[in-house]
């Protein structure tokens, strides 16, 4: 079955129920719809998205493969609990697998990359002016797929990209405990502008200190709030 249109800016046309599931159910995890510990239950989920068990069942395997999903006997699955090993885990990988993409994108970026690259950028500012955080997120995941199409490197790419997930319901929490967005998608803008002049002098060593700087201010804001 074909889904018509994505649930979430910047996701690609959802070509199963599944995939149509998973993307419910990823908007509503990082955007904290459902709360960090909060119980998913099969039945109410069905209830609430009209799709059947075993889409639902997919979808929730495929998040919890992504780390937004534990699973305990007796318990079931619910949407993984924020502490503070559990963000200073995410983070330290986050440091040297970002840290890794930049660096292979500065040593490998052509100029269609490099184009690219600038175009998203131009995109998150313009966002950022609309006050507009769909357009913002999904700007942010075409950065990143951008970085990942100029290390060419299908590993880290396809690493990169199962943990973007993460990245968001981490942003989308510190966003909220901030009462808003905007002064993130600053910051964001900032290292988006650095690297891009990073990549497109092929500075290697400057990319991945520039993204391993952001990762560690963000860590910081977190343990500050757990």
């Amino acid at each position: 079955m074909i889904i018509n249109s994505a649930v979430s800016t910047g996701e690609p046309v959802p070509r199963s129920l599944a995939d149509h599931a998973y993307q419910l159910l990823v908007r509503k995890i990082t955007r904290h719809e459902i709360a960090p510990g909060e119980a998913l239950i099969e039945k109410g989920l069905m209830a609430e998205f009209g799709i059947g068990r075993t889409p639902i069942r997919e979808a929730l395997q495929r998040i919890a493969s992504e780390g937004l999903v534990c699973h305990m006997p007796h318990r079931g699955m619910y949407v993984c609990e924020l502490s503070p090993a559990f963000v200073q885990s995410v983070f330290e990988f986050r440091s040297h697998i970002d840290g890794y993409l930049v660096r292979l994108a500065a040593e490998r970026a052509t100029e269609e990359d490099i184009h690219e690259l600038a175009s998203v950028r131009s995109g998150l500012a313009e966002a950022t002016r609309d006050d507009d955080i769909d357009h913002f997120v999904a700007d942010d995941r075409r950065f990143f797929d951008a970085l990942s199409r100029a290390a060419k490197n299908d590993y880290v790419a396809e690493t990169v990209s199962r943990i973007f997930n993460l990245h968001l319901w981490l942003w989308f929490y510190l966003a909220k405990q901030a009462g808003g967005w905007r002064d993130l998608a600053g910051d964001d803008l900032e290292m988006a502008d650095s690297l891009v002049a990073a990549v497109s002098e092929h500075e290697q060593e400057q990319a991945e200190l520039i993204m391993k700087l952001y990762v560690s201010r963000r860590h910081q804001a977190m343990r500050a709030l757990l």
